[in-house]
């Protein structure tokens, strides 16, 4: 669980001590946004937008594998911390291979959903972060707070409709995994990943690598 951070005293010596003895808390955070359901809710009659909403958070089996790592909802858009330890320890994923390309069929099947009228499309954008840190400033709420986690919604704000955005870090954890020759990688997740590109985000002191894989 987080650590809780509420001092009244600004010069608190505790609170102090508590910072110094931080660790951070390594993993995967991922950005979900559904596509559209903004303008949806105007148009869709008797609030049928709430049952496509219902619908498409459980056609995502990442939420429904990771319930308790989903940190935020902010309108329709998600934020889930997957902490190393426990992708590690998850028997479904395993590592950041498996994990990416579960994410991909995920968005993929929702795209060429039959049903296409029941279900949203989404986005998704993914980084690895190391200077993250498992604190909240409101008990009883699990968060995360470090730079990672601000370059992650950077990083999110590049992909498009039936897109995913990788940084750079969570693409070389990705590469890590890999264990297959050249010659199987041909029509797999991979041969669907950009070349990286290179941007300055606002707030980000150094250039940020991403990559784009489209459906």
């Amino acid at each position: 669980m987080a650590t809780f951070i509420h001092f009244k005293d600004p010069r608190s010596e505790a609170l102090g001590d508590i910072i110094k003895n931080l660790e951070p808390t390594p993993g995967t955070c991922i950005f979900i946004d559904i596509i559209n359901s903004t303008g949806d809710k105007y148009i869709c009659e008797h609030n049928q937008w709430i049952r496509k909403l219902n619908n498409t958070f459980n056609f995502i089996s990442l939420l429904n594998d990771f319930p308790s790592f989903v940190v935020k909802g902010i309108g329709d858009e998600l934020m889930l911390f997957l902490p190393d330890k426990d992708l590690f320890q998850n028997s479904i994923f395993k590592d950041y291979f498996m994990l990416l390309n579960e994410i991909y069929a995920t968005i993929d099947n929702l795209k060429d959903h039959p049903l296409h009228d029941l279900f949203y499309e989404c986005k998704v954008g993914i980084h690895y972060c190391t200077d993250v840190y498992n604190i909240t400033f409101f008990d009883g709420v699990n968060d995360y707070y470090g730079t990672d986690i601000d370059l992650s919604a950077r990083i999110m704000k590049k992909a498009q409709q039936n897109s995913m955005v990788i940084s750079e870090k969570f693409y070389q954890k990705v590469m890590g995994n890999i264990k297959m020759p050249d010659s199987e990688t041909e029509g797999s997740i991979l041969s669907k990943i950009s070349k990286p590109f290179i941007e300055n985000f606002k707030g980000v002191p150094f250039p940020v690598e991403f990559r784009m894989i489209d459906f």
